[in-house]
């Protein structure tokens, strides 16, 4: 009896966390049916070689094609993409009026993929029952054992017989630089955990090469103040991702502002300390333990996803989005470190942290459940009713 072979087709835009979203939905039809065959198509510009760590996913296909501009060549740019399969799963965006004016490049790549493939059951959208969906899975990237070891070797050099555990830091995403908190606020911030938990080691991650990917609106002065404070962090910035996630899954915790990076984190195992703000909420859960230290958004307005954020003068620290100023993280810094605490010593369940993110998450949108959203729908157990 021939294998099915199911194409998950999610071409997004290129941030790490995309590509995981894509790996597990894959984890999520491959458990509905172990005997099918999985692939993935992925921007070009996104992180591809994570398919690699996933053995449920058999093959993937990284679409070299623009996002942002339309696209005058798609169906040269498929010629890599095998036509027929038995199910196609498309990523609901595909179906987003906003998001097809935002990105026209997708438009274009998805209506030259209706083109381009043949699904001889069915083309539908992932997450979907046919051809059978087990929602909320937990994605574990399987790493290579080549990179653990040079990961345990790098803390191995700045071991300590007192260490108070491991935390993997990368302090901006590939957003603009001021949807982040400022290197003052890091600074702060490392103060207090080094004061906290005498001994603790820091790991700076991040990606500051400027090419196709996404890379940590970072500059050098800020890397290196963050390098020289008196915790003594690892630089593990610029090294290649696997070998990052090799590290962060090494840590107790990752530390960062909302980032597609916290996505992998939580996909090797690696509790998420989110700095919440800025457009986005936390929306992925793959039951991994978990803070999200969310602003008072009546002073530091939040969430504003595709719409606009407005900055202020940040002093010193030039323009910031509110959520992300100094005030916002000194208001919030005793929450931070408790939430370390909790991570450091494994006392915070996955359960309790989805039991008091959401009903925050509701009063920091006003009480307007509708507001909400989550992959998988995880939040819908978690929110009053109506």
């Amino acid at each position: 009896m021939a294998v099915e072979r199911v194409l998950v087709n999610f071409f997004y835009a290129a941030p790490v966390g995309h590509a995981v979203e894509a790996l597990r939905y894959c984890l999520g039809h491959h458990v509905a049916d172990p005997t099918r065959e999985i692939a993935v198509a992925l921007n070009a510009a996104s992180a591809v070689e994570l398919a690699g760590l996933c053995p449920f996913v058999a093959e993937s296909y990284a679409i070299d094609h623009p996002l942002l501009e339309p696209c005058t060549d798609s169906a040269a740019r498929l010629a890599g993409l095998p036509r027929e399969w038995d199910w196609v799963l498309d990523d609901r965006r595909r179906w987003q009026d906003l998001q097809l004016e935002l990105f026209p490049g997708l438009r274009d790549y998805y209506a030259a993929t209706d083109r381009h493939l043949t699904a001889t059951r069915r083309r539908t959208i992932v997450g979907m029952n046919p051809p059978g969906y087990v929602p909320h899975q937990q994605l574990r990237l399987v790493l290579p054992e080549h990179a653990r070891a040079s990961a345990a070797r790098q803390f191995a050099e700045r071991d300590d017989a007192e260490r108070a555990g491991r935390i993997a830091l990368m302090p901006a995403g590939s957003g603009e630089r001021s949807l982040y908190p400022s290197r003052g606020s890091w600074l702060a911030i490392l103060d207090a955990l080094a004061d906290a938990f005498p001994g603790v080691q820091i790991a700076l991650v991040g990606r500051r090469t400027r090419d196709a990917r996404t890379a940590t609106s970072l500059d050098a002065g800020d890397l290196a103040a963050l390098l020289a404070h008196r915790s003594r962090p690892l630089d593990c910035v610029d090294v290649e991702l696997v070998q990052q996630l090799a590290i962060v899954e090494a840590c107790d915790l990752f530390l960062a502002p909302h980032t597609g990076f916290g996505l992998a984190a939580l996909a090797v195992d690696t509790p998420w300390l989110a700095l919440s703000g800025g457009r986005w909420f936390e929306y992925f859960f793959n039951r991994v333990p978990f803070r999200s230290i969310l602003p008072d958004t009546a002073r530091y307005p939040s969430f504003s996803q595709f719409d606009a954020l407005a900055t202020i003068d940040d002093g010193d620290d030039g323009p910031r989005h509110p959520s992300m100023s100094r005030a916002r993280i000194a208001d919030d810094l005793d929450r931070i470190v408790a939430a370390a605490g909790e991570l450091l010593d494994g006392s915070l369940t996955y359960e309790q942290s989805l039991r008091d993110y959401f009903p925050a998450l509701l009063a920091a949108h006003g009480g307007d459940a509708a507001a909400i959203w989550s992959i998988d729908g995880v939040h819908a157990g978690y929110l009053p009713p109506g």
